[in-house]
């Protein structure tokens, strides 16, 4: 097995909800999205966001607005609806229970091997 393929895997499983987290603190701009991701360490492309954006805003759970740049044309902006907050909020709830499920079963390693 691919350990690769699997790291690649978990990665896109939660660039939803990274995304998702971001714009629960900011309004922002592709570039700024994407700039937060790779700080931390979660390495994403324009051709990855863009789709994923789409369709989180084709699902009402988020919305963006245009504004002018001093710097280029203008810039789409995105940010949460209140559905989009919601959704996040179930997306912690998923994340809390699977990182305690995890943990729990991190933590028992050392019985199964010492039976």
């Amino acid at each position: 097995m691919n350990t690769e393929n699997v790291k690649s895997q978990m990665r896109k499983g939660i660039l939803e909800y990274c995304t998702l987290l971001i714009l629960n603190k900011q309004r922002a701009y592709v570039s700024d999205i994407i700039r937060l991701l790779k700080e931390s360490r979660l390495i994403v492309v324009e051709g990855t966001l863009y789709p994923l954006l789409t369709r989180l805003k084709n699902s009402e759970l988020l919305t963006y607005q245009w504004e002018e740049s001093t710097q280029g044309p203008p810039r789409k902006y995105y940010e949460l609806t209140p559905k989009g907050k919601l959704f996040l909020k179930e997306l912690e709830d998923s994340w809390n229970e699977l990182n305690n499920v995890v943990n729990h079963i991190r933590e028992r390693q050392p019985e199964i091997y010492s039976k």
